[in-house]
C-alpha cells in the first residue's frame, strides 16, 4: 500500500486498486455506436483516469477481422500486446464445455470463447452490450456452473452501465 503524507492536497485516496476489465467485441464497437456510445465512452474516460485496466482475447482480434477502420483504429490505440489473452488449449476446452451443456446455441460459440478466455485469464469481469447471449443472469449462472465444476473460480458478465456510476466522490 502506497504511503501518503497527511494532508497533501493532492492526495485523496490511500492507495486505489485499478480493476481488471475483459471486454467483448461489442464493447469495443460500441465506443461508436450511436445506442451505446455516452456510457462506452465514460468507461474509456474512466480507465484512462486509472480506475480500470482493460484486457481482450484473440477471439475479439478474430471478430474484429470485418470490423470498421475506426473500430481496429480503437483496438490498436487501447490494447497492446500484453492487454491481448491467448487463446489456448484450456480454452477451447473450457468453451467447448459451455457448449455441451447448451448454454449457448451453437452457431454462438465465439461468445463462448470469449467468456472461456476471461475466466482461464481469471478476469473478474467480463464487459459486454451482448444482452442476449452474455449479459444475462440465466446464462452467467450457467458459465459459472460449468467454472465451479471444472475448478475455475466464477465472473461476473456486466454492461458497462453496471460499472460507470457511483464513484463520483472519487472523481471518475
Amino acid at each position: 500500500m502506497a504511503k501518503l503524507e497527511l494532508g497533501h492536497e493532492s492526495c485523496k485516496v490511500l492507495a486505489m486498486k485499478v480493476t481488471t476489465l475483459y471486454l467483448d467485441t461489442s464493447v469495443i464497437g460500441g465506443y461508436f455506436d450511436d445506442e451505446w456510445k455516452e456510457p462506452t465512452m465514460e468507461l474509456w474516460r474512466q480507465m484512462e483516469a486509472g480506475r480500470f485496466r482493460f484486457l481482450t482475447s484473440e477471439v475479439t482480434i478474430e471478430e474484429l477481422t470485418a470490423a470498421p477502420e475506426r473500430v481496429c483504429e480503437l483496438f490498436a490505440r487501447t490494447f497492446p500486446a500484453e492487454g491481448i489473452v491467448s487463446v489456448n488449449a484450456e480454452t477451447e476446452s473450457l468453451a467447448a464445455a459451455y457448449m455441451a451443456d447448451r448454454i449457448l446455441p451453437p452457431k454462438y460459440s465465439d461468445d463462448a470463447r470469449q467468456v472461456a478466455a476471461c475466466t482461464v485469464a481469471q478476469v473478474e469481469y467480463l464487459v459486454s452490450w451482448n444482452f442476449r447471449h452474455l449479459v444475462n443472469v440465466e446464462r452467467e449462472k450457467g458459465f459459472n456452473a460449468v467454472n465451479l465444476l471444472r475448478g475455475f473460480r466464477s465472473i461476473r458478465i456486466v454492461n458497462p452501465l453496471e460499472l460507470i456510476y457511483g464513484n463520483e466522490e472519487q472523481g471518475f
